[in-house]
Order: C-alpha cells, then structure tokens, then sequence
C-alpha cells in the first residue's frame, strides 16, 4: 500500500501538463501512472488542479539570528510553504552573520527544529574569511555568498585582491549581488546635494542605485570568472545591459557563467513608485518598463536561468520611515508563484516554463540531489495549485511575521491549495499542519 496518492491531477514536469496519478511511498514519489490501481493509506482526488514540483527559491532573506523583530526561519519557512516553496536557500546577512562554520551551523540546527520545508543556508565572504570559506563543504552546503554591493548589512566585499583570490581559489558556486559601490555612493551625493537628503524620494531609487554601477559590478564578476574558471552565478539581474552578460544556454550548455531573475524586477518598474514608495525599495532597484521587458526576454531566451524572490522582509515601521531611513527589501515567497501565474495568464511565460525556471533550472544548477522534478525516486516535494480559485491579499492571510505585501488589496486568479514536504502535507487550503518536515537540502559537489 502507498502512503498517498493523487490523482487526475494535470501534472506539469519537463516541458509537459498531462493528467495523472502519482503515488507516494516513505516520502519519494514512487510510481506516475494514468491510472494507479494500488491503495493509498491517504488518496487526493485533485481533479481540476495542477501538480507542480516544489518550487526552489534559491535567494530569501528570513533574518534569524538576531533580526528576528523583521521574521524568523519558522515563520518565513512557513509563509514559502503557503507559496508552493518546498526548499530555500538563505543568505549569510543576519546578526552575527553567517560566515565562518560555526554560526552557518547554527542556521542549521534552527531550521531542523523548525521549518516546514527543506532548507540550506549561503556561506559569507568577507574582505577576511577566506580560509574559513574554503573550508565550506560543496555537498552540504549551496554556495558561497558574495556582496560585491553594500546591501541590508555590513558584508560589503570590495577588496580587488581579496576578490581575485576567492575567484581563484573557490572551487564551489559563488553567487553574487552585484552593484558598484562607488557609483552608488558618487550618485547618493550628488543627488543630497541637489535636492536635500530629507527630499530624496522611492522614486530617486534606481536613479541612485543606477544601471551603471549594476553592469560595472556585474561586468567585473563575469571578468573574474571567465579569468579564474569560477562557477558564478549572478543575482536579481535588473537591467537590459546586464542580460547581454550571459550566453543563452542553447549557445552554451554547460555555461559556467549563470543569473537569476527575481518576481519584483519582473512584475514591477518605475511607475509603481509613486503608489508603493518604499514598500518597494530594494536592492537592486526595480527600474524601467524596458527593463523589465527585458529581464523577461532574458528569461525566455535562457540568458537568466533561474527566477527566485529575493524575499527580504523589514517591519511596516522601517518601511515607513523617510526613504534614506528605510531599508530595503520587501517579502515576497508566499506570493512568488502567484505573480508568475499573472504573467502566464497575460500570455507572456507558459506554466511549463514557470515550472522550468522555478523547479527544474534551481535543482539542475544548484545540483540539488533528487529533487526538482515529479518522478520516480525523487522526493515527493510538489504542490497543488487550483487555477481557478480568486483570492485577496491581504494581512489576514499573510503568513509573513511582518505581516504586509507589496500586493495587498490585488485579487489573484490561482492558489495553492496544498504543500508536500517529504511526501507530507505541511500546507493545506490556507492552514499550515505545524510539521516540521523539512530536511538539509544536499548536493552533487564540485
């Protein structure tokens, strides 16, 4: 007897939507078949409803230790759960920051207390842990993680020797935000002094934190890798320029050089500042309409290969401040997959290539071991996602500590109805289950 099976689900996996049966046993996907005839301890009619494989986020924030005022690993882990998110990978910016091996443990232990769904934390560079970053395990861990721009935290790298030597010397996946320091700096006077530092505005944002220094800092990542061999993967790409960095991945298979797209610079562009201000001010900043068009060209052509949320959530007070006081950031991995579902249903990304760039291309690039797909012997991380059902944002089904969206007040056409961890339901029809079954995400290695 299996331990659960869903059928007549439209299942998309690999490019495809077709309607099956799949069947559960000891929390990895055992059989997928038209028409399973075996029993199931628990059995989903899920007619009507799309399975999709968990998405990976490859990039949130969910600030424990020591910020945990904004949100924690339990509560974030539990709001990625409501968005259909059954692995994340989170960045070392906390307090103390995760960059030497004892306190990216303790990141660990947390969430093996806690979270819901599968986890793995980013290694931090700095201008002097090399040698502790190099002692990082590539089979336990998902990368290193590299602040070539000042971003929420002090974990700016902007050292050109010390960068010369991470990029030579580090053999896993480095992974960078990429925004050049002294342009952001040079634009933030200039701009003070002009108008006042207490007149700056959202709407300063990306004129501040500007294309130029995003393709002077990524230009210089893609140098040192192209020039060391580095596995580089570049973070939230927010401009035109910067897309033509990366070689589309029918040119170049087995491309060393990879980025990520984020739902924000996908969704948004400057013309929102003037209703959300701050609610979105983040780092990089979003930027034009062109802009987005063309991240999401970028998307479709296999130039970006991953689409993530960088969730970064700050309480409604911080946000609130004047904007040289409020930090940047905002949360996004409940409401990930809904966003994407809107472009869809605008005919601008099909479901199976929301699935592919959320899916499938995190486990693939990441090296992620049996997960990522819906098939035999893979672990039954998936959700269900009712196409058809309409729904409000707002704080009453918001799963994030903060309790605020970007989105609030937006009527989406789609939910998740349920979340699978491990084969076990830790998400379902707006109520989490309270298991923890969320396990330490491992990796093929160098």
């Amino acid at each position: 007897m299996y331990d659960l099976i869903v059928k007549n689900a439209k299942i998309v996996n690999r490019g495809r939507t077709f309607v099956s049966d799949l069947a559960v046993k000891e929390g990895r996907i055992v059989e997928v078949a038209s028409s399973i005839q075996r029993q199931g301890k628990e059995e989903i009619d899920a007619v009507g409803m799309l399975l999709m494989p968990g998405i990976i986020d490859d990039q949130v924030h969910f600030r424990e230790p020591g910020l945990t005022h904004k949100a924690n690993i339990q509560s974030e882990s539990s709001a990625a759960a409501a968005g259909g998110v059954t692995s994340f990978m989170e960045m070392p910016n906390t307090r103390p920051p995760g960059t030497t091996q004892i306190e990216l443990e303790k990141k660990y232990r947390i969430a093996a207390a806690s979270s819901p769904v599968n986890y793995s934390f980013y290694m931090g560079a700095t201008n002097d842990n090399l040698e502790e970053v190099l002692r990082t395990d590539p089979k336990k861990v998902c990368g290193v993680k590299v602040f070539m721009g000042s971003s929420t935290g002090n974990m700016l790298v902007d050292n050109r020797t010390v960068l010369e030597d991470l990029f030579a010397q580090c053999e896993m996946l480095i992974a960078t935000h990429c925004e050049d320091e002294e342009t952001i700096r040079a634009n933030e006077k200039r701009f003070a002094d002009e108008y006042g530092l207490e007149n700056l505005g959202p709407h300063h944002h990306p004129l501040i934190r500007s294309r130029e220094g995003c393709l002077l800092s990524s230009s210089l990542a893609v140098e040192l890798a192209k020039k060391h061999g580095t596995r580089l993967h570049i973070l939230h790409i927010s401009t035109a320029e910067e897309t033509f960095l990366f070689d589309k991945k029918s040119d170049n298979p087995n491309k060393h050089i990879t980025a990520e797209a984020c739902v924000h610079h996908l969704y948004f562009c400057d013309e929102d500042y003037s209703e959300l201000g701050n609610k979105i001010k983040c780092n990089p900043a979003i930027k034009s309409s062109k802009d987005r068009e063309a991240v999401l060209n970028a998307v479709l052509e296999d130039r970006i290969d991953v689409i993530a949320t960088d969730h970064a959530p700050h309480t409604t007070e911080e946000k609130n401040q004047p904007y040289h006081l409020s930090p940047s950031g905002l949360p996004l991995v409940q409401h990930g997959i809904n966003i994407m579902n809107e472009l869809h249903l605008q005919g601008k990304i099909s479901q199976e290539e929301v699935v592919r760039k959320m899916c499938h291309a995190p486990a693939d690039l990441f090296g992620i071991l049996d997960r990522g797909y819906l098939e035999e012997g893979m672990w039954a991380d998936m959700f269900l996602f009712d196409p058809e059902k309409k729904w409000t944002v707002s704080p009453d089904n918001i799963f994030y500590k903060c309790k605020w969206s970007p989105l609030e007040g937006h009527t989406f056409r789609g939910k998740v109805n349920r979340t699978f961890v491990n084969g076990k339901t830790v998400y379902h029809n707006g109520k989490l289950t309270g298991l923890a079954a969320g396990e330490r995400l491992e990796f093929r290695g160098v």
